[in-house]
């Protein structure tokens, strides 16, 4: 029997990211031959058609540091952005969470994400905030993507040369650039790749994603941006009326 198909997941985290954002690289690992041999219940020919999933975690610090995400949670390491390893070619995918919308990037981690966007071979799956750590790295220009909903205006002023829909669509792919609305949205974002079929066998897909309970939302929101904003204004003006406890 021939080897398994193996799909390299890498997990670029150089600052604090979003818990949320970052959990969705689990639906990936959920479609991987490790996770549908623990389950039993499932028929044996799913384990033969499952690829091996392979998960890095990457970042600019030493290795031997804790990266950081909200809800005061460490995750370990496991490589660096020099390391062999996980230069552009070596990954099918890198999964980009959101970081602190503050944090500025150093050149070599810009050059990181640069390097696989031109690569062609590995998909940037880029999750809420993790679109500014994209476009300070120039792979935007020219392109249609997402990003969170509620930042649309100040996103179009920051990256002008891009076509940013994220007050539309909760995922958006042109080429190899997938991007998502908001933290959750990433999970809308991977069921969506991965029905994409590059990677995964659709049924598989399917399978994992009912017991995930993902990917049911649909691409465009049900609401208009209008309607979100003044939904959003509305409970700013709640706030301001409730009593400090």
């Amino acid at each position: 029997m021939a080897d398994p198909k193996t799909v390299k997941v890498g997990v670029l985290i150089p600052a604090e990211a979003q818990l949320l954002d970052t959990a969705c690289v689990d639906i990936l690992a959920m479609m991987g031959k490790d996770y549908v041999e623990c389950l039993e219940d499932l028929p044996k020919h799913l384990l033969q058609i499952a690829p091996v999933v392979t998960i890095s975690y990457i970042t600019s610090s030493p290795v031997d540091a804790p990266m950081c995400l909200t809800a005061n949670m460490k995750l370990h390491a496991t490589h660096h952005i020099a390391d062999p390893d996980v230069q552009p070619g070596k990954l099918d995918i890198l999964l980009i969470p959101g970081p602190d919308p503050r944090v500025s990037f150093e050149e070599p981690v810009l050059e990181f994400v640069r390097g696989h966007f031109q690569n062609k071979s590995t998909d940037i799956l880029s999750v809420c905030t993790g679109i500014m750590l994209c476009g300070a790295a120039g792979i935007l220009d020219g392109r249609t993507a997402c990003g969170p909903r509620g930042l649309q205006a100040g996103l179009k002023k920051k990256y002008p040369t891009a076509n940013l829909v994220g007050e539309k669509y909760r995922w958006i792919q042109d080429e190899n650039l997938w991007s998502s609305g908001g933290i959750t949205n990433g999970n809308d974002l991977v069921a969506a790749y991965a029905r994409a079929g590059k990677h995964f066998p659709g049924p598989l897909v399917e399978i994992m994603c009912m017991m995930a309970d993902v990917g049911d939302r649909g691409q465009s929101y049900s609401e208009g941006q209008t309607a979100f904003t003044i939904g959003f204004v509305w409970q700013l003006l709640r706030s301001m009326f409730v009593r400090k406890r």
